[in-house]
């Protein structure tokens, strides 16, 4: 199962892009996230590790799958029966601004599951990461 949202910020891609690659801080705009920790140094490029702790979630590690720079990156996190891949992509705006498109995806046996049951939940996390992220990159965070 697919869910998405999608976020028009008055703020330049490279704004957008510099908070939503800095993974280690999204705890400090949003509330979905407790915290973020990475499990290697650099900046986040494709094999980039990272543990999430997020309320009403069981911990998990993502692996980043594919990473175009000052664009888009995917993580992947797979378990027994479950692959959850999470999309972040920014996009120009005519005018300065940019388009934030976040997307999760469950697969898998179990994935199909914890898609139905968590739903409702996935839909609210990814609005408030949206306005989060908007909320910061527009600097009222």
């Amino acid at each position: 199962m697919k869910q998405s949202t999608t976020v028009d910020i008055a703020a330049p891609p490279e704004r957008v892009w510099e908070v939503l690659a800095d993974v280690e801080r999204w705890s400090e705009w949003t509330e979905t996230v407790t915290w973020v920790r990475r499990l290697d140094e650099g900046p986040l490029r494709s094999g980039s590790r990272a543990k999430i702790n997020q309320p009403k979630i069981p911990e998990t590690e993502y692996v980043v799958t594919e990473l175009e720079p000052g664009q888009s990156f995917t993580w992947v996190a797979t378990g027994p029966g479950i692959t959850t891949t999470a999309r972040h992509t920014v996009e120009s705006l005519p005018g300065g601004g940019s388009r934030v498109r976040l997307a999760v995806e469950q697969g898998g046996l179990v994935g199909s599951v914890m898609a139905r049951f968590y739903h409702g939940l996935t839909d609210r996390y990814l609005a408030t990461e949206a306005a989060g992220l908007k909320a910061r990159c527009e600097g009222d965070r």
